[in-house]
Parts: C-alpha cells; structure tokens; sequence
C-alpha cells in the first residue's frame, strides 16, 4: 500500500512537463539543422557555455574559433560577423534548453525524492531517464565534433543517434506519465506492457525515423521536388548499379530519400493498426491523436518536398514527427493496459 506522502499525479505533470520542453529542444534541433547552425559553437562547456559571448571580443574571439573549421573555409568563408552571430543564436538556444531539461529533470526529481514521493518501482526508470539526458548532451557534442575537423557538415549517422535518443526520452517520458496517471487513479494499477502489436510497430516506426534522420544529415530532402516520382522516375535505379546496395543503402541521398517516403506507408499501415488496438481497448482520444499525427506528418512531408525543403515546413515536418512518437507511445501504452 502507498504511503500518503506519495504523489503520482504530481510527478506525472512533472513528466508531461519535461516531455513539452523535449519537444522544444526537437524543433529547436531542426531549426538548427536547416540554418546549418550546429557547428557555430565549437566547444563543449557543459557550465561556463551557459553564458554566451557579452563583448564585442568575446565575439570576435567565437568567430576566429569558427573560422577554423572546414565549414567556414570551404563554404561560408566572408561571412560577416552578423551572419555569425545568427547561427551562433539558434545553436546557442538547442544548447540552453538541453541544460534547462536537465535542470527541470534533475532537480524536481531530487526533491521527490527527498519528500518519498516516487511510488515505489518507479525511482529506477525516473533515474534512467536522468542517465538518457545525460547520454544524450554527450551525443549531441559526439555529433558536433565529426564536423570540426576533416567534414563540412556533421555525420549523418551520429545525427540520427542525437535526434532518435531524444525522441526516445521523449516517449519514455509519456509512457512514465501515464503510468503514473494510471496509478493516480486506481492504488492497484499495474504499469502497462509492451505487447507484441506496439513492438512491431514501434520498430516499423523506428525505421521510418533513421531514414528521416539520414535524410536530413545528407540533404536528400534535396534531390527532387518531385512527389510521387523522383526526377522523372519512380526509383533511382543507377545508384544500385554505381554502388553496393548496403552501402546505397546507408550513404546515398537519392536511395535514402526514396525509402524515406515510401517506408512512410509501411509505418502509416502499422500506426493504423495500433491505433485500432488503442481504441478497443478503450482509449479513443490515443486513436485520434495517433491518427492525427501520421496523417499531418503524411502532408508535410510530401509539402516540404514540393517545395525544394521551405525551412517552415521541414520545421513543422520534424516537430509533427515528434507528435507521432508521442501520439504512439500514448496508443503503445493503452493497447497494453494491465486490466
């Protein structure tokens, strides 16, 4: 039996909370992304970073240290410093608000923990939450430092290791939430389990994400306006005879971007299916919301296409994406509801 000092309710806002501001931090990401900010900072100072450049030299010297690196030599060489300072912002912001989850994350869960309020088998996954934003700052400077030194950009593969870490806490944090919103409710509620269902489709989703995430460290997003068909033609077929497929696979824009948007279906057809177990188990705002999500995303992303990758809706491609592993986590969790 709980004691009284326990608060679910309590900590479950606390989660949802966290969870909005990681949402933030996501679109706050992709921003920086498309502005190609991500290299503007090139130190790591988990502390001192905190304070940006206040003199004019303390600028200066933040510009010559970006002027180093192969992103200002070969491309953005003559940039003003008030073109610097631009990038330096957004990429200033992505660093700021994963020290403001980390405070909101750590010190909150001190003090419920000090006042024993965690209910109890719920202190180990608030702390591997804590460990994962933790991981996910040493990620994110991992990412930054493959494009300091020999590349002009940062790898695709650790970019897709710092966006789907995020995304990860992200349903970690809405999974917690309603277990604990469950618990508020009824003393004797059971955390909820992952069936076999949500399984599948989460891993069809994750799939669907990677591909989003190397289509965007590569730029695939890029090579073709054109929806259905990719210039002229339904598949690339020369990059599979220029190339070996695993490594077409894994490196080649325009077989990146081709898988990206037709996987999309596989992952629509599984969220579908979901979002059904969602409901009959009796959760219908799980359903809408998850359905929802993938059909906005669905014409995002088909827009941003169209468009050539108009900075606004690539934004709003990469936040809507957010949503739809939310939208997931909330249906994974009601289709596997202890009853």
């Amino acid at each position: 039996m709980e004691t009284p000092a326990v608060r679910p309710i309590a900590i479950a806002n606390w989660l949802l909370a966290v969870a909005v501001l990681v949402f933030a931090m996501v679109v706050v990401g992709g921003i920086t992304r498309l502005t190609e900010s991500g290299l503007s900072i090139t130190e790591w100072k988990p502390v001192t970073g905190a304070i940006p450049p206040l003199s004019h030299a303390e600028w200066q010297a933040a510009f010559d240290a970006y002027k180093q690196i192969p992103e200002y030599r070969q491309l953005n060489r003559g940039m003003t410093l008030g073109e610097f300072q631009f990038i330096f912002f957004w990429e200033y912001i992505h660093r700021l608000l994963g020290r403001l989850i980390g405070l909101a994350f750590a010190l909150p869960l001190a003090w419920f923990a000090w006042k024993r309020a965690i209910p109890a088998g719920y202190g180990w996954r608030l702390a591997a939450l804590l460990a994962l934003g933790g991981l996910q700052g040493a990620v994110g400077w991992w990412m930054v430092a493959s494009g300091l030194s020999e590349r002009t950009d940062v790898s695709h593969f650790r970019l897709a290791a710092h966006l789907l870490t995020a995304l990860f806490i992200l349903a970690g944090l809405v999974w917690t939430a309603l277990d604990l919103r469950a618990l508020a409710h009824d003393p004797a509620a059971r955390p909820a389990r992952l069936t076999r269902l949500s399984a599948v489709a989460g891993l069809i989703l994750f799939v669907q994400l990677l591909f989003g995430a190397w289509t965007a460290g590569l730029n695939a997003g890029l090579v073709t306006d054109e929806w259905p068909l990719m210039n002229g033609r339904f598949f690339p077929s020369e990059v599979i005879a220029a190339r070996p497929l695993l490594d077409a696979i894994a490196n080649d824009p325009f077989l990146i971007h081709w898988i990206h948007r037709w996987w999309a279906w596989v992952a629509v057809a599984a969220l579908v299916v979901l979002a059904r177990a969602a409901k009959r188990a009796g959760d219908r705002r799980a359903s809408i919301a998850l359905h929802s999500a993938f059909g906005i995303q669905i014409i995002l992303g088909i827009a941003t296409v169209w468009t050539g990758v108009a900075i606004t809706l690539a934004v709003l491609h990469q936040a809507v994406g957010a949503l739809v592993v939310a939208g997931a986590a909330w249906a994974a969790h009601a289709a596997g509801r202890a009853r």
